[in-house]
């Protein structure tokens, strides 16, 4: 078994994290997130063209022309091909997007349309609601599932670090002007649930040592479950970490916004998990007396 302090950094990683919070706030209630076309509304088009001096900058200037609104054009994957989101939906007029395949072609050339996604704004609104919706209701059932499966201080515990990792998260995607759709509220739900099973692994052992050594202080204790448990979150970390990054960087650019999520919390949940769940024992002074007590009642 290792033997690493690590409970002589807890103060100074919970202020870190606190500070990451409250930035993460600032960004998330001042600038907001970069909601995609699942949850804003509008049209996005995959598209590739066969000439190479077709850029950016020519492909927005001929969408401008036609009247669509804000439009928004990003390189996708290869050099040729553009990943294009505007305002305007396909409304009733079934020639909307040939008329734009037509226009384009006469302006920058031959261009092929591989993908075409419309999506009205009530639809938006209602996907919107609907991944908030599932959002809280997975924390309010791993609150639920926490507080019966241990004793209220380690729930309180996982409950921050669950909070901690997902606003973090948000607070990266916010800062980077990154997109959220349906898939990255997917992969915050995915993010849930693995820091809640790091952080229970950890807790079981912690609370199987407050009865096994009840003369041990829960500051130390803590920093010798963790070391017993620390093989185990390194292998699960690091295995997953090869599969995610392996899908960042060869899966795509459809795929990329889903496995950063789930990467920042894999990174996150780890952190937390140590950092955030378990100096929250310490500060609550949980003891065997509290195990004793909580299984009496």
């Amino acid at each position: 078994m290792s033997n690493i302090q690590f409970n002589k950094f807890y103060k100074k990683f919970n202020i870190l994290s606190s500070l990451l919070i409250i930035l993460s706030l600032i960004l998330l209630i001042f600038k907001g997130l970069n909601y995609g076309v699942d949850f804003k509304g509008g049209t996005l088009i995959e598209l590739r063209t066969d000439k190479n001096s077709s850029n950016i900058s020519n492909i927005r200037d001929s969408f401008n022309q036609m009247n669509l609104g804000d439009v928004s054009v990003k390189n996708f994957g290869n050099d040729n091909d553009f990943i294009v989101k505007f305002e305007k939906q396909n409304s009733n007029d079934s020639n909307f997007i040939e008329n734009i395949k037509t226009k384009l072609s006469s302006s920058i050339g031959y261009v092929d349309f591989r993908r075409v996604e419309n999506v009205g704004p009530k639809v938006s609104a209602e996907l919107l609601k609907s991944g908030i919706i599932a959002i809280a209701l997975s924390l309010a059932a791993m609150l639920l599932y926490i507080w019966i499966r241990f004793e209220w201080q380690f729930s309180l515990g996982a409950i921050v670090a669950l909070f901690h990792d997902v606003i973090i998260t948000l607070g990266v995607f916010s800062l980077f002007s990154l997109e959220i759709n349906l898939s990255i509220v997917a992969a915050i739900l995915t993010i849930v649930g693995y820091s809640m099973n790091d952080t229970v692994v950890i807790f079981d052992r912690v609370r199987e040592n407050l009865r096994k050594f009840a003369d041990i202080k829960i500051y130390e204790l803590t920093n010798i479950s963790i070391n017993e448990t620390l093989s185990r979150t390194i292998i699960t970390s690091v295995t997953t970490l090869l599969a995610l990054s392996s899908i960042y960087f060869f899966g795509g650019e459809v795929l990329k916004g889903f496995s950063l999520a789930m990467i920042l919390g894999v990174v996150f949940g780890t952190y937390s998990s140590i950092y955030i769940a378990n100096p929250i024992l310490v500060f609550l002074k949980v003891s065997q007396k509290t195990i004793v007590k909580e299984n009496k009642d």
